[in-house]
Parts: C-alpha cells; sequence; structure tokens
C-alpha cells in the first residue's frame, strides 16, 4: 500500500489508511473477548462509518474523475486508481463482515437464545404474526412498483431500504422486475416474534416484506428477492462561499443533501448478473457505483438491536468518576481560581462542565459567557444554562459552525433558538471551519473582571461525552485567558488580534509555524548530540509537510512515539526515513479522540492539549487551538495518561505501510488494556482527592 507523493515522500493515501482504520473497528466485531452485544455494537459502527465514508469520500473522488486531465496532473494520486483499489478493500472487508455475521454472531446469539429467524424457520404462530404485522404495520408504507426499463424508473431515497424482486408474470410467462420500499425510517428494524418460554426470536423487518412479496405483487410467481440500497453525495457544495448569505446557502444545500448523485448502490452479492445489470441501467449507475454485499444493508441500525435484560454480554459498567474538587465545591469559579482542573471524559463525569456553565448562568457577579458550537446534545443542559444566563441579565455570545457535517440543521436550529432568548450568535466564516472547543467566564471581582476558562479537545456535548475520551481545562491563569478572550474577539468582530499570541497556538496565527518549531528544536537538539523525544496522540495524521519534518525530526535521531486512531498516511519504521518513529492505534469501547502533544525540549517539556488534528483542513484551513499545560500536576497527570496508552498491548495495533492492523505483540506477563488500566488509575486518584 505504499506510495510517494510529488516529493517521492513515502505515504499512505488518505482513504486507503482510513478504511485500515475501520477494518480496526471490524476487528472488534469478531474479537471473542469482546462482550456479544459490543461486537454486535461495532457491526453497527463500522457500517456507520462505511456509509459515511461513501457520501462524502468516494463522492468527492468521483468528482475528481471528471476534472480535466491538466488539473489531474497537479494531483499527487490517479482517482480511477486509487478508487479501484479502496473498492477492492472494501469488498473484502465486506465478504468479512457477512462471514463475521453469519458465522460468528448469529451462531453466538443462538447460544444465548437469541435466535435471528428468517421465513423459511418460522412456526405457523410465528408466520401468521408475521402476516398479521405486516397488514397492520407495513402495507401503507411499502409502496410495490413494477419497473419498465426507460419509462418506470422511481426515485430511490437517499439511504433507504428496497427490495429488488425478480418474478414471473403467470400469464404470459415474461419476466419481470419491481421493487419494495423497506419502511425501517417508520418502524423498528428488529422485531420480536412470539417465542417459547426462554427463547427470544426475532425478525428483521427486510425479512417480514420477503414473506409478504406474493400479496404486493398478485398475478406473478416470484423467483427472488434481493435487499439494494442507494447512497448520495453528502457534500454541501456551495457556490462562491465568499459572498452572499452563507447561512441561506448552506439551508438551501441541505435541502438537496438527499437527492444528490449516487455515491454507491448496494446490492446483495447473491444477486443475478441480469437483475443487476437491468438495474444499472434503469438508475443510470457505473460499474463505479457498486458495492456488493450480504443479504441486509444499513447495518448501523444493529445499534438497535434488543438486548433483552442480559448484560452479561454487554462490557462491565464504568460509571463516570465524580470529579469532587468542582462537583462538591461550593463556589466552583474560586476552586478554578486556586489551581487548573483537568477533567478527562467519559471516566470522569461531564458534570463538572455542565456546572461550569450553569453557576456561571446563576452567580450574580458573572457579567459575560462566551463560548464556540461545534456540535452539541439535542438536548443540552448547557444550551438552556446559555438561555438562563441572559434572561439573568447577562452578556452571551456563542459562535456556531453551521458547517460542521452532517450537525448542519441541528446547529443552525440551536442558533434560531438561542437567537430568540437574546443570546448574541454569530456564525460560520467564509472559507474557513472554527472547530477550537473552548468557552470563557468574565466575573467582576473587586472592581475588575477575572476570566475562567474552559478549553477542550472534544465538543460541548453532553451525550459523546460519555463514549468519547477528551482532555477538558478548566483554569484561571491570566497567561491563557486573556488569549482565549483575544480568539472569542476575533471571532466576533474578525479583525486580526494586535498582539500576537504568545501562548496559545491558533490556527490561521501560529498553530502550523508553532508546532514546526518545536519539531525544529527537537531536531537542533539531536543533532548537538542532547535527548530529544516527542510525544504525539492525535485522530489523523495526514499533512505532508507535518510528515516531511517527522521523517526529518526521525532521521537526525528525535524518538518518536504516536498514537493516531484514525488516518496516519506517515509510514513509520522505514530505514533511513521513518525508523526512530512507532505508532500505534487504539480501538477499543471508548472512542479515542483527546490530541495530546509532548515535546521534551532540552527537559523543560512543552504540553499541549489541542482540538486539531495534523490535517491539512485543520492546520491550514480552520481556526483550532492548542492550549499549553503549564500547571504541574496536570503535567503529570497528562503524561501518565499517555504512559498507559504507550504501554497497551492489548488493544493497541501496531501501525506501518502495509495497513494491515496487526496487534502489538504482548511480550510482557501481564496484559495492559489502557482504556480499563486508565479507568483505574483516575479511580485510584479521585480516592485520594
Amino acid at each position: 500500500m505504499q506510495e510517494s507523493n510529488k516529493d517521492n515522500q513515502p505515504m499512505i493515501h488518505r482513504d486507503v489508511s482510513w478504511l485500515s482504520f475501520n477494518y480496526r473497528v471490524l476487528q472488534e466485531a469478531k474479537d471473542p473477548t469482546v462482550p456479544l452485544l459490543e461486537r454486535v455494537k461495532f457491526l453497527a459502527i463500522y457500517s456507520n462509518n462505511l456509509d459515511e465514508f461513501f457520501r462524502v469520500r468516494i463522492a468527492q473522488l468521483r468528482n475528481l474523475l471528471r476534472i480535466g486531465k491538466k488539473t489531474k496532473r497537479e494531483l499527487d494520486f490517479d482517482p480511477k486508481q486509487t478508487l479501484k483499489k479502496i473498492h477492492k478493500i472494501i469488498n473484502t472487508q465486506q465478504e468479512e463482515f457477512s462471514s463475521i455475521f453469519e458465522e460468528q454472531i448469529i451462531p453466538e446469539l443462538k447460544d444465548h437464545k437469541i435466535n435471528i429467524k428468517r421465513r423459511l424457520d418460522m412456526n405457523s404462530e410465528q408466520k401468521e404474526f408475521v402476516e398479521n404485522y405486516f397488514q397492520d404495520h407495513l402495507l401503507p408504507f411499502v409502496q410495490p412498483v413494477i419497473l419498465v426499463k426507460k419509462k418506470i424508473r422511481p426515485f430511490l431515497n437517499n439511504a433507504a431500504l428496497y427490495l429488488a424482486v425478480s418474478m414471473r408474470d403467470k400469464d404470459s410467462k415474461k419476466k419481470e422486475s419491481g421493487i419494495i420500499k423497506i419502511p425501517s425510517d417508520h418502524l423498528p428494524r428488529f422485531i420480536q416474534l412470539p417465542s417459547m418460554h426462554g427463547k427470544y426470536d426475532v425478525i428483521l423487518i427486510d425479512d417480514i416484506v420477503r414473506q409478504s412479496v406474493s400479496w404486493l405483487f398478485p398475478g406473478y410467481e416470484i423467483l427472488d428477492t434481493y435487499s439494494i440500497k442507494l447512497t448520495r453525495d453528502a457534500e454541501l457544495y456551495i457556490e462562491d462561499e465568499f459572498s452572499g448569505d452563507l447561512i441561506s446557502k448552506i439551508k438551501k444545500s441541505l435541502s438537496k443533501r438527499n437527492v444528490g448523485p449516487a455515491s454507491r448502490f448496494v446490492y446483495d452479492r447473491e444477486m443475478s448478473i441480469d437483475l443487476l445489470e437491468f438495474l444499472m441501467e434503469n438508475f443510470d449507475l457505473e460499474n463505479f457505483d457498486l458495492l456488493p454485499e450480504g443479504r441486509y444493508h444499513n447495518n448501523f441500525d444493529f445499534f438497535k438491536f434488543p438486548s433483552f435484560g442480559m448484560d452479561h454480554l454487554k462490557n462491565p459498567e464504568f460509571p463516570p468518576l465524580p470529579y469532587a474538587p468542582l462537583e462538591k465545591s461550593k463556589d466552583i469559579f474560586n476552586a478554578i481560581k486556586e489551581k487548573d482542573h483537568l477533567n478527562h471524559v467519559p471516566y470522569q463525569s461531564y458534570e463538572s462542565v455542565i456546572r461550569f456553565f450553569e453557576a456561571a448562568a446563576k452567580d450574580p457577579n458573572v457579567t459575560h459567557i462566551k463560548i464556540v458550537q461545534y456540535r452539541v446534545a439535542k438536548k443540552s443542559r448547557i444550551m438552556n444554562a446559555l438561555i438562563d444566563a441572559v434572561k439573568a441579565g447577562k452578556q452571551v455570545t456563542t459562535f456556531i459552525e453551521v458547517k460542521a457535517r452532517f450537525d448542519e440543521e441541528a446547529n443552525l436550529e440551536w442558533g434560531e433558538k438561542l437567537e430568540k432568548a437574546g443570546v448574541n450568535v454569530h456564525y460560520s466564516f467564509p472559507g474557513v471551519k472554527v472547530h477550537a472547543k473552548m468557552a470563557l467566564v468574565g466575573r467582576n471581582e473587586n472592581g475588575k473582571t477575572q476570566f475562567y476558562s474552559f478549553l477542550s479537545t472534544g465538543n460541548f456535548h453532553e451525550d459523546t461525552a460519555k463514549v468519547y475520551s477528551d482532555l477538558g481545562l478548566f483554569t484561571a491563569d491570566d497567561r491563557l485567558t486573556k488569549e482565549v478572550a483575544r480568539v472569542f474577539s476575533f471571532l466576533e468582530t474578525v479583525k486580526v488580534p494586535q498582539s500576537s499570541f504568545k501562548h496559545l497556538l491558533v490556527g490561521q496565527f501560529n498553530l502550523r509555524d508553532d508546532f514546526v518549531k518545536f519539531i525544529n528544536q527537537e531536531i537542533k537538539n539531536a543533532k548537538a548530540g542532547k535527548e530529544a523525544r516527542i510525544d504525539l496522540k492525535m485522530n489523523s495524521l495526514q499533512d505532508q509537510k507535518m510528515i516531511a519534518k517527522l521523517y526529518e525530526a526521525s532521521q537526525a535521531g528525535v524518538k518518536i512515539r504516536m498514537i493516531i486512531r484514525g488516518i496516519c498516511t506517515l509510514i513509520p519504521q522505514l530505514k533511513k526515513i521513518s525508523e526512530n518513529i512507532v505508532a500505534y492505534s487504539i480501538v477499543d469501547r471508548f472512542l479515542e479522540h483527546s490530541r495530546v502533544f509532548i515535546f521534551h525540549n532540552g527537559g523543560n517539556e512543552r504540553i499541549y492539549l489541542s482540538s486539531a488534528d495534523w490535517m491539512v483542513r485543520n492546520l491550514s484551513y480552520r481556526i483550532e487551538t492548542a492550549f499549553p499545560i503549564y500547571d504541574k500536576t496536570v503535567a503529570k497527570t497528562i503524561k501518565k495518561l499517555l504512559e498507559i496508552q504507550f504501554q497497551d498491548n492489548v488493544k493497541a495495533r501496531l501501525l506501518d505501510g502495509k495497513t494491515s492492523s496487526i496487534y502489538r505483540e504482548n511480550n510482557d506477563d501481564l496484559a495492559i488494556r489502557s482504556q480499563v488500566e486508565t479507568y483505574y488509575y483516575i479511580k485510584r486518584k479521585s480516592e485520594n482527592m
């Protein structure tokens, strides 16, 4: 899988690397040490990831096929060859997905008395139940249509499930084709059937429709049925983003998202060639649109697979640990003023973050609250606190990034709700996204304004805080809070700050340059024979300039350790290029989402947490923040947390140029699963507070 860019720099194509990450998710679904119902959930995560990948990345690659030869020559890759490679990888993964589901998951569910039933293995009572369920619930939604080439061609809704039907007219014996909508968008995907005591029989709504096809096409002999699905391009192609009303353009684009061009046509790999070719012609599909899967599609619905109260088939509970210094403090602002505090979700409760805003809304001395909203929960106590703060007479400002993919509509709705409540709402900039995760509270203390800030690697989202691993810093340190205020001033006025940022690293200002400066310092130290080390943790590493700098550092003798959850186009452990770089990916019950950057700096370590990955988009086209850790206790904790992850020998995969996702060898007597170790490390710290 190794490639090179135009500078002859060894790399992996970002989409190939992403597929390697998603395969690591699939590995969790087949790992026998993972509880069975959690394995079912990983099938859903894999499918959901792949769906978004096709709606965004594959759609963009297909658009590159249509550009002129001159523009293509400027690319670092051949889009046609890349698409072929991607489809080959996905087809292989899909075959393994089907094998995992059919040969492992279904039999193991059966061992626990959970049976996924199909048409031929139901008893008479269950067949009667299915017939009645179809008549009572499904009949208004199924929409049967006989297809006529170039004449009758219904519109296929984005990501909706359909059955393609092969049938024969009983009178003329002529073969026909039809489609039926599977109404999984209106009804549950999994229906519990009448079952014997101690057993749990379940049928997918797809198979209820299959059972009832003959009623929908009277006069036809049903030959076979196959599940199909069409995924549409989800990118918002906003023309001339730098002029006109951006919010209005986004709203118009959202209305077109579900009617965009095809990016994937998913079909049952058992489908006959004749029927597939007929559907391709009828729906104007090309070979690049096709993706064979198993019997069922939209497998992200497995998020809703019933558990029947079998908690022993789930992960053991890791109840979020309270952070007493803030949650039990009578005065949260005084506690933050005394020292910095670190919040690490989902191991620790998110309550301290929520309380920060709720206390600010009620505190009579608080005058200002400012926050960046990228993604927030549908039901959000934080957003409600902002509304309460306005009612209490405080000046509240929120910057809403309405270009947060797949959250655009939700963010627009929150924006309108906040505006109606009196919040001062600012929206997206043309050309860049605001991805920084920060908030600021201004409080009148002794006639002066004292600032308090919360800076985080993750969003202000109460729901994802239960499953995303993120780090957040509460601070009243003037070095940081004054620069946070300066960032908000820029977001509100779009005027470049007169003073440079000396502590925060801010996208569009000093973020990229300072990271390069820090690496250069390690290179300089290594060449001088001094100890030189860099530890990095992020979601994705793809920016070619940063990769070139890391290769240069490795060649100078800098020891580099990395934990990269997702995309990693850098290739570690290449002779004479990246021998001093080792990289791991950890995929486990929680989503690794924090970004941590540690530079040895001759012993005077620089430690930063950030909202930014080292992707071109983050470093060049977004307003991000990386914030330094000055508190020695917090710094020590962050280093310990990262060291636990570097020791993982259970869920860590070694990243290499083969994109093989091989589990790291366990050469120790002790198995170290970093997420479990992290929970108990924090638990021990909590008990000593």
